[in-house]
């Protein structure tokens, strides 16, 4: 990044953003209301990203695809110091899973200089296929699902009746997973989740080998931020879902061949992503709440260092409390206000040092 002041590892600092969200929403695990998940992550979320210095503009937020509460595309968080950055947040990838009591949801956040994240415009799901480091340079989005898993495991050293697959599962992924099954994989279904999935492949020990098939577009460019500080690889194309999605795509100059590389996707050499678990899952153990606080398992990197931290924290409501906001519905697990779906006014803070 060009302003000095990104020298920092912001990194660590998005880390208290998602660790806030993360307890926020996991106070919500299996209680059925998934509005409430998200809500409960975005307002936790909104009070530490306040604090941080930097000046961000969210080009890939949740709040349009899902009509949540938002952190809506356009928006500017931080207090508006540098550097300028874009942002890519999902206060909680797998709302349904943590209203449900499921597995491997995440609160997640990623920067990258200004200008370097692809917006997808109305295009909400891309067709994916992502690897680790050991299997990067090998896959080929137009070729065959067979042909892929057969280059993954030569490069990683097994047969492919060895590797693992994970797929969402959803009618539109029924063909990858048919053809992962006809070349003999082992296969994980997912339900919701496909940030997390898409980085445990590049995690040695997740068990997890390549991510196939069909899945969100915002998800996309998240999980490619966090590929990039790891290593791994990603290609993706855009995938519409009826002709109105098709007209959309033509008008705004997508083209709906071409297959996007990580570069595509986040072209910066200085990327920063933090992921806290809200639910145990694959790749990060889910918030323990314990007599005076919790427990969380967050996940922090930086693409310009290589640096991969994974970092367990215990939380202290009580003294939290009396210092941020973020922790007032955490900390006796009350609700959070009623829903609302307005774009709240942003306040910029002036740039002058305090």
């Amino acid at each position: 990044m060009s302003d000095q002041q990104a020298e920092r590892n912001l990194a660590l600092e998005l880390g208290r953003v998602t660790e806030a969200a993360a307890m926020a929403a996991g106070r919500w695990q299996g209680r059925g209301n998934k509005e409430a998940v998200d809500q409960a992550a975005v307002d936790a979320m909104r009070v530490v990203l306040a604090s941080i210095d930097m000046d961000g503009i969210v080009v890939i937020g949740e709040g349009e695809k899902d009509e949540a509460p938002m952190l809506y595309n356009g928006e500017r968080i931080g207090n508006g110091r540098p550097p300028h950055v874009d942002v890519a947040v999902d206060p909680v990838d797998g709302t349904r899973l943590t209203a449900e009591g499921g597995p491997g949801a995440l609160a997640v956040l990623a920067l990258a200089e200004r200008g370097s994240m692809y917006a997808p415009g109305p295009l909400v799901y891309m067709d994916k296929i992502a690897v680790g480091e050991d299997a990067a340079g090998v896959v080929d989005l137009n070729a065959p699902v067979e042909h892929n898993l057969a280059a993954v495991a030569r490069a990683k050293g097994k047969d492919v009746d060895d590797l693992t697959a994970i797929i969402l599962d959803r009618p539109r992924n029924h063909d990858h997973i048919a053809a992962a099954r006809r070349a003999g994989a082992r296969i994980r279904l997912i339900r919701d989740g496909d940030i997390s999935a898409a980085i445990a492949t590049a995690v040695p020990d997740s068990g997890i080998d390549v991510l196939l098939g069909i899945g969100g577009s915002p998800e996309a460019v998240t999980a490619a931020c966090a590929l990039a500080c790891m290593g791994g690889e990603m290609q993706c194309r855009l995938w519409p879902r009826d002709d109105t999605e098709r007209g959309l795509a033509r008008d705004g100059g997508f083209d709906l061949d071409a297959v996007l590389g990580l570069r595509d996707l986040v072209h910066s050499d200085d990327v920063f992503f933090a992921g806290s678990g809200v639910t145990t899952g694959e790749l990060l153990e889910g918030v323990r709440y314990v007599a005076d606080g919790a427990w969380t398992h967050t996940l922090v990197m930086r693409s310009k260092t290589g640096t991969v931290r994974f970092i367990e924290a215990h939380h202290r409501f009580d003294r939290l409390s009396r210092i941020t906001g973020a922790y007032a519905h955490v900390a006796g697990g009350a609700p959070p206000p009623p829903l609302s779906r307005a774009r709240p006014e942003i306040t910029r803070p002036s740039s002058q040092s305090s």
